[in-house]
């Protein structure tokens, strides 16, 4: 478990809780998101700012929404709507890294060729 808990170290200065969570929730929040932190250790802290918020939170159409900011990229927004709050925070994570990862194939020095 030690693998979870430095991911979530990682997270912990670069998390925001928006709408619909508490300051209670930041460990669960944090739990959710854990498998993002792998994808965004090329970056320090202050150059990442992540805003997690829900919508109808404890209702069957709630929505969690996971915006990302990184130093010089674009704005990455992931969302998902599931009744369960963590399987809508996964489902969110997963759409996320796949952002960043797209991201940063496209930057990657074979794409910036003539």
């Amino acid at each position: 478990m030690a693998g979870v808990d430095e991911r979530i170290a990682a997270l912990q200065q670069r998390v925001r809780l928006g709408g619909g969570f508490r300051e209670a929730d930041r460990e669960r929040v944090l739990r959710g998101l854990s498998g993002l932190a792998k994808h965004l250790a090329g970056w320090n802290p202050d150059q990442v700012d992540i805003e997690v918020s829900v919508k109808d939170r404890d209702k069957p159409e709630q929505r969690v929404t996971v915006n990302l900011r990184l130093t010089g990229r674009p704005h990455l927004v992931a969302g998902a709507s599931r009744p369960d709050l963590d399987q809508a925070l996964a489902e969110a994570r997963k759409e996320l890294t796949r952002q960043v990862d797209d991201e940063k194939s496209r930057r990657a020095p074979q794409h910036r060729r003539p």
